[in-house]
């Protein structure tokens, strides 16, 4: 594959680097709901469904900052 990223964790922090600060949360948002669906084309929904779920878990898991 050309131009393979060796690590996805920076990819994503170049790119947020060029977003405004008002404008991280939807790019995560969305980049979240891109990956999400990427996985559900390569894996399948079960994989996907899998992966999100374990997100979501993490969330929780965190607790929230209100």
């Amino acid at each position: 594959m050309r131009g393979a990223v060796d690590d996805p964790g920076a990819l994503v922090v170049k790119a947020l680097r060029r977003c405004s600060a008002q404008t991280r949360p939807l790019f995560l948002r969305e980049l979240m709901a891109h990956a999400a669906a990427g996985l559900v084309v390569i894996e399948g929904e079960a994989a996907a469904g899998e992966a999100v779920y374990r997100l979501a878990d993490a969330v929780v898991a965190r607790g929230g900052h209100d």
